[in-house]
This record gives C-alpha cells, structure tokens and sequence, in this order.
C-alpha cells in the first residue's frame, strides 16, 4: 500500500515550518491570497520558502490571480508547486510553465471526471469543500462525491483533522491529504502537537 503524502498548508512562522518539517510534512504551503489571515507578502514568503530543505514541496496557494501579480510572486519566491484555488482556466493555469495542482470545490452535481479532463496538464486535483469565497473554511465535503479512476492524483482537504483524516484515506485511498485550519491554534498559528498527531493519524491509517 503506498504512502499518503501530508502537506501543511497556511504556515505564517518560522516556528511553524520547523514543526512541520520535523514531523515529516512532504509538502508546506504557502498563502498569497490577500483575504486570508494566512496571507503573506512576497518577502515574508521568501524567507520562509528558502528555509524549506530539500526534497520537501514548497507549494503557493493563489485564488483568481492577476497575471502580473502571479508573475512577480514566481520571480521572488522560489515556488516548486503552484496550487490555483479559484476558478483559472486551463490556458491561465499552463502559461506559467510551472507545475500546478488545481482545486475542485466540491458539490453536489460537480462532474470530477470531466474537471480532471479539462486540466490534462495539472500535476493533481485538491478537492476542497465548497463555500463562499474561496478555501474549505475548515468544513468537510461528502466524500462519496469522488468517483473511482480519477485521471489525476487526487488531494484530499477541506476540514480534515487528527479525528477524520484515517477515514478520509480509508475511504479514498488518496495519494496525499491538505491540512491548515485542523492543525491550528489560531488563524495563522499552528499547533506543533496537532501537527505530530495529524501525521500519526495519517502513517496510522496507511498500516
């Protein structure tokens, strides 16, 4: 049985991203959507993103971003991964020329199969709980809405936590999970012994 991969996403501190390194995070995400408390600036993100070690995924989250800006931030940050949460096309997504994952929100009448077809370029899909706004807002989706056969890696987020993030593998068998507000102390603030857990949870669950 393969691993689930674990990314740590909405880190804001330096205290945060050692904890989620040392607890074995294969991926940390980074937020450059203004709205979000998790927000960073281009230079704070620099200088978290270059203390990512290798072989870790430094993955930035973007919801609906204007060219320009998007442009700029991959010139400043060192970005390995691009996540698009909102609703950019397929050409916006590829004219970068860097890998992207892009986000489903997920409800009922969302045809998955036909969203994965229309990003053949997209390294994964993430599958988040749909909401005003944008981001899962720590709630949970139905997970009976994923289909079998997917064409792409499948993401699991939206609300996941120490308590439901073995059932979420067990019944998805995914290949990675995303985290922010469950390992959180606050908006922004996470919990390193939240952290340890959610890992736990997860290597538990692929046993």
């Amino acid at each position: 049985m393969s691993r689930t991969r674990i990314k740590i996403c909405g880190i804001t501190r330096e205290q945060d991203l050692q904890a989620a390194l040392d607890a074995g995070a294969d991926a940390i995400g980074f937020v450059f959507y203004p709205p979000s408390p998790r927000f960073l600036t281009n230079e704070r993100a620099a200088a978290l993103v270059r203390a990512v070690p290798p072989f870790v995924t430094r993955v930035g989250l973007f919801v609906n971003p204007d060219a320009a800006v998007l442009a700029a931030t991959l010139a400043a940050v060192p970005l390995d991964l691009v996540q698009y949460q909102g609703d950019e096309t397929p050409a916006f997504c590829e004219q970068f020329g860097r890998p992207y994952v892009k986000v489903a929100r997920m409800r009922p009448g969302l045809d998955l199969v036909e969203f994965a077809r229309a990003y053949p370029s997209a390294r994964g899909l993430l599958l988040d709980a749909y909401v005003e706004g944008y981001g899962g807002a720590g709630q949970t989706f139905d997970w009976s809405l994923v289909p079998k056969g997917l064409p792409l890696p499948v993401v699991v987020a939206g609300g996941l936590t120490v308590d439901n993030v073995g059932s979420a593998i067990r019944q998805l068998r995914p290949w990675g999970v995303d985290v922010s507000s469950g390992v959180e102390a606050a908006k922004g603030i996470k919990d390193a012994e939240k952290i340890n857990a959610f890992v736990a949870a997860v290597k538990d669950a692929d046993s």
